[in-house]
């Protein structure tokens, strides 16, 4: 098993970065219609629709809102605990920067061995990206670009679920339902972010779910790695 004080499970919410289509530069505009093209038939998906259903995927077009982290330690009784803090901001780059600083302050970097559901695909390179952007330098965790896979060591429990089978996605929430780990979709799912962040200004709430995300996420860690699952009074949510 890998060392648990080394791992760091961690889930992101996005958004688009402006609150409509309207709102985007004119430039931001024309590349985000040539961005489009291919999903949208005989334009039969309006431009503004598109933009506000889609856009927090890419990450030149999106932002990071929240970033929730967890860290597995064993308490005096050597039993295993998880502490999760979620990281939100309005501000994008004071919110990655307090990532930052937050994992400096309380693992060795050098270390650190990243852990998310479909991670290897969206969260981490989103990060890495979202960090370029905004003129913050990678911490050592996360200088991966040109890196070949077997060189990179996080995790990626989707990953790890697939057993080399190459076929399909797994959904966190599906195999919570399988194993009978409470379920992170509780109140919203990653469809919901963008109406819930712009037109209800619902940070904390978006908060909330993504600290049960990373929850989850560490809890089918264990599953999968033979392990007893966590139990609610050695779960702590910090702010």
């Amino acid at each position: 098993m890998n060392n648990l004080k080394h791992l760091v499970f961690l889930d992101i919410e996005t958004v688009s970065g402006s609150s409509s289509f309207e709102t985007l530069a004119p430039g931001m505009q024309a590349l985000w219609e040539k961005k489009t093209t291919f999903l949208r038939k005989d334009d039969e998906i309006p431009l503004d629709k598109l933009y506000f259903d889609r856009a927090a995927i890419y990450s030149e077009f999106g932002k990071i809102v929240c970033i929730s982290v967890g860290i597995l330690y064993h308490d005096a009784d050597d039993q295993l605990n998880i502490r999760i803090k979620a990281i939100r901001s309005d501000d994008e780059k004071e919110l990655l920067e307090e990532f930052v600083a937050l994992l400096h302050d309380k693992m060795d970097e050098t270390k650190i061995q990243l852990c998310g559901h479909n991670a290897k695909e969206f969260d981490f390179p989103y990060i890495c990206r979202r960090m370029i952007i905004n003129d913050i330098v990678l911490p050592p965790y996360l200088q991966i670009s040109g890196k070949k896979p077997w060189e990179i060591k996080h995790l990626d429990t989707m990953e790890m679920w697939k057993f080399g089978d190459y076929k399909s996605y797994t959904s966190l929430a599906l195999l919570t339902e399988v194993f009978g780990i409470p379920s992170p979709k509780d109140d919203i799912d990653g469809s919901d972010v963008n109406r819930v962040y712009y037109h209800e200004e619902g940070l904390e709430r978006i908060a909330h779910y993504c600290n049960r995300d990373v929850l989850a996420t560490a809890q089918v860690y264990l599953k999968v790695q033979g392990h007893t699952l966590i139990t609610e009074d050695h779960i702590q949510f910090v702010d």
